[in-house]
């Protein structure tokens, strides 16, 4: 019998108890830090809105030709949050944003993190004048402003949303690239590598099987950091006009605002909703980042 092994249970049992029993450990961690379940409370409630948004505002909500109000109607039993430009419901409007908000957020993040772990593990892995090239690439988009180069790319590409993703995903990947490259040196400088190599294992063997498994944590932490800036910079991208104007998202709202001259007008209930999801949401995936950094690395000192 394998040392180690439980008698009578099959490998991939095995492997499936281990990571359940490693999940709830985390969970346990993670619950003793206030500040994180506030942050995934908030981001639960948010994302239930966005999924129930067609069953709590009905797709019509975008219409302009029935819209239920008058041009920027002030907040009433009505319309709790008042009216757009176009007598819109502006409630229905910030729930139904969060859709797209919220989804653009989530895949440039994962674009993002994709190719700093990608970039990030194999300079790491292979060095030399490859890891050379890619660090001073990762380098010259560090001193870059990222927004600018994600206004250039938003630019000469068509307005849609995939337009944002790619904008956003590959212009804040070089911090991703360079946390999970120093990962990778610390991983490989651990006796079990040399020992992988002695036994004949090849460079996707090594990658695959010990270094992405132990840079995964680190990799989780940064996405939901990610998140956050990402949902900004889409904020940010679509209040410049440069979204797709055929759908509805925060940013969009506050680029229709200043359009109208609501701050000019005083008509802070078309600033204040879409301004303050993309602040609390924003806020809500750094907490629960700040929550899985404490938790994974507990020498970091995140306060609870």
């Amino acid at each position: 019998m394998t040392a180690g092994r439980t008698p009578g249970v099959r490998p991939r049992a095995l492997v499936w108890r281990r990571r359940r029993a490693s999940a709830a450990r985390f969970w346990r961690r993670y619950r003793a830090h206030r500040a994180g379940l506030l942050g995934l409370a908030t981001l639960a409630l948010f994302a239930l809105l966005a999924l129930a948004a067609p069953l709590l505002v009905g797709s019509d909500v975008t219409d302009v030709t029935d819209a239920p109000g008058s041009p920027l109607e002030g907040p009433g039993a009505r319309l709790p949050l008042g009216a757009d430009r176009f007598g819109r419901n502006l409630l229905g409007l910030v729930i139904w944003g969060a859709r797209v908000s919220l989804l653009v957020g989530l895949l440039a993040a994962v674009l993002s993190v994709t190719i700093g772990t990608v970039i990030g593990v194999t300079a790491g892995h292979f060095g030399g004048w490859y890891a050379t090239v890619l660090m001073r690439i990762t380098d010259w988009f560090l001193v870059m402003p990222t927004l600018v180069l994600a206004i250039a790319l938003a630019t000469v590409m068509s307005r849609s949303l995939l337009t944002i993703v790619v904008a956003i995903g590959v212009t804040t990947w070089p911090t991703t690239a360079r946390l999970v490259r120093a990962q990778t040196l610390a991983v490989e400088a651990r006796p079990y590598i040399e020992r992988a190599r002695a036994l004949g294992g090849g460079h996707w063997h090594i990658m695959s099987r010990h270094v992405l498994p132990n840079v995964t944590p680190l990799v989780l932490a940064q996405t939901t950091l990610i998140i956050s800036s990402a949902i900004l910079a889409e904020a940010t991208l679509a209040f410049l006009g440069l979204g797709d104007p055929t759908v509805v998202s925060w940013g969009g709202l506050l680029q229709d605002a200043r359009e109208a001259g609501a701050v000019s007008a005083g008509h802070w209930w078309y600033l204040v909703p879409p301004g303050v999801a993309i602040a609390v949401v924003a806020l809500s995936f750094t907490l629960c980042g700040r929550a899985v950094e404490s938790v994974l690395d507990p020498r970091l000192g995140v306060s609870r």
